[in-house]
């Protein structure tokens, strides 16, 4: 989940981070520097209210979603780290230093031998061999249920040799990882994969202390699921159990190895709509929030705009910053309508990308017109032919395949998760689907529940964002539409793809390996397993007890540098 700026930056910053990896030289350390950026001497101390969603998990093995990510990686450190105000740097985390052999097969990194754990226990390879075999072998049990609930994210080490064993039961090893010693922790792959090191940014692939895990964790002498109290190597830590649908609280990590956060904790609420935070936001009583439904000019003229579009200061309170994130709507290619390719395509020349920017977003956000949004290497504007408003075609497409002005299409469900503002996008889709003759009615849940029905296939058309994990359009066309990839919701199947995926990943020189993903793009588009809608922007807003406070264009916040007055 990271990146940002126009994609010649990221073009460069690929290329510096993949030469960087194979000549083994040791990344340099971020340049973001607290407390620069707002007037006044940074305090610390005080409490930031930050919104969320309720979570799907907050364990790192399968935090999979925006909601449980932000608090998760307040909680964890991985190895490496995209620097939140640069995305040329790829910089040290749990990880000083790290280097490749000469094909990009095996990567050793050097852990800090400061880290440790909240409750003191140092930080070892060991606990990066069990967290990540904890992620990939499918018969791990949900600490909350006891039940084995395997992680949708395991395609992340999908090329750590001895994956696939793992995944298919044949093992409990995932023998492409070793603790050499204590500090040193090295990783041989299937197949070589020159951008590993931006992969190992992910938050998920953080260690967890096997014994906590397994045993739980001791809260007021019960007790506790990890699952519900993570016990991490961040700068952060819970100080309580997650109050589920109500909050997450964390307070800052004492035994933290790395530059100690300002903060004294966040209280991450959790709110079942954007518009009840906005609503407590404007009353004082939320930091951190989504702008209400078309309120954003109104914002900007009370609030102040951010001068980057991603840094908070006081009067300088809202954020626009363009994101590395796409808006799309899924085909769900098992639903006998949504089989017919037909209708995926006219649906996605039917849907006015336009209309919805300028309706819902008052202008902010752009029309898609590629699943890989401007600011990833391997962009190409108008790639995805049919992610585009073309009425008149996408009647004709329905004519041509035998269903003129609609006829013959049973009625369709648009499924979505609720109170997060999407039921105003679906209204103009379905007045647009309405435009080709077919009748479509909403089908609504809570974030966690509507991804456990995307994931049994229970849908016609469903809705989903996807931010990038780290910025490579690998992270957009692997997990979207490798056929045996968790969020594949789709479930699109092209051997040809799978085969692309594993050949593109092999290739060292950066040119090369960008332009073998350009040509997979298109071979996906061609198929229309989704429909991208529009390229996401931020907008939120800050309060003005925040300085120097930056959300990244991967929607993660920064919590090292912000300090509140």
């Amino acid at each position: 989940m990271r990146n940002r700026f126009r994609t010649t930056v990221v073009v460069m910053a690929a290329c510096v981070l993949a030469l960087g990896v194979l000549s083994g030289c040791a990344p340099a350390k971020t340049t973001t520097t607290p407390g620069t950026g707002a007037a006044g001497t940074p305090k610390s101390g005080g409490t930031m209210s930050f919104y969320i969603g309720e979570p799907a998990y907050i364990d790192p093995y399968n935090t999979q979603e925006s909601e449980g990510t932000e608090v998760e990686q307040s909680l964890f450190d991985s190895l490496t780290r995209v620097d939140p105000l640069d995305p040329t740097k790829l910089v040290p985390a749990a990880a000083d230093s790290w280097t490749a052999n000469a094909d990009a097969t095996v990567f050793t990194f050097k852990l800090n031998k400061n880290g440790k754990f909240a409750d003191g226990t140092p930080v070892t390879a060991k606990d990066f061999v069990y967290a990540w075999t904890r992620i990939v072998d499918q018969t791990t049990a949900n600490t909350l249920t006891k039940k084995a609930d395997p992680s949708i994210i395991s395609y992340h080490l999908a090329f750590v040799k001895g994956y696939d064993d793992l995944f298919a039961g044949k093992t409990k090893v995932l023998t492409g990882v070793k603790a050499v010693d204590d500090y040193t922790f090295e990783v041989t792959l299937s197949k070589a994969f020159a951008d590993f090191p931006i992969v190992c940014a992910h938050p998920a692939l953080a260690p967890v202390p096997q014994a906590l895990v397994e045993g739980g964790v001791d809260f007021n002498g019960t007790k506790v699921a990890f699952g519900d109290m993570p016990v991490g190597n961040g700068p952060f830590m819970m100080a309580e159990p997650w109050s589920h649908n109500q909050y997450i609280k964390v307070k800052a990590n004492s035994n933290y190895y790395g530059t100690k956060p300002y903060l004294a904790g966040i209280d991450f609420k959790i709110y079942k709509d954007t518009e009840a935070a906005y609503t407590d936001f404007v009353a004082g009583n939320l930091d951190f929030s989504p702008i209400g439904a078309g309120q954003i000019k109104a914002a900007q003229a009370k609030y102040g705009t951010s001068d980057n579009g991603y840094t908070v200061n006081p009067g300088k309170q809202v954020v626009l910053g363009a994101e590395n994130a796409t808006y799309y709507l899924i085909f769900n290619m098992t639903d006998p309508t949504f089989k017919n390719p037909a209708i995926r395509k006219a649906v996605s020349l039917g849907i006015n990308r336009q209309a919805i920017c300028d309706v819902v977003f008052e202008g902010t956000r752009d029309p898609a017109d590629n699943i890989i949004p401007p600011g990833i290497a391997g962009y190409e504007k108008g790639a995805w032919a049919d992610a585009k408003y073309d009425l008149a075609g996408a009647q004709k497409v329905l004519t041509d395949a035998g269903f003129p002005g609609g006829k013959g299409i049973p009625a369709i469900k648009l499924s979505f998760n609720s109170g997060a503002g999407h039921e105003k996008i679906m209204e103009l889709v379905q007045s647009d689907l309405a435009k080709l003759g077919i009748k479509a009615t909403f089908d609504s849940a809570e974030f966690p529940v509507y991804l456990k029905q995307l994931d049994a296939g229970k849908f016609q058309i469903g809705r989903l964002g996807w931010i990038a994990d780290y910025p490579i359009a690998d992270n957009f066309l692997f997990p979207l539409f490798q056929s045996k990839a968790g969020d594949n919701k789709s479930k699109y199947a092209n051997p040809a793809v799978d085969k692309a995926l594993d050949d593109a990943r092999k290739i060292v020189d950066t040119a090369a390996r960008i332009s073998a993903y350009q040509a997979i793009n298109k071979t996906v588009q061609a198929d229309n397993p989704v429909a991208p809608l529009m390229f996401y922007k931020h907008t939120r807003v800050g309060s003005a007890r925040l300085h120097d406070f930056t959300w990244d264009a991967s929607g993660l916040g920064d919590f090292a540098t912000v300090w509140v007055d």
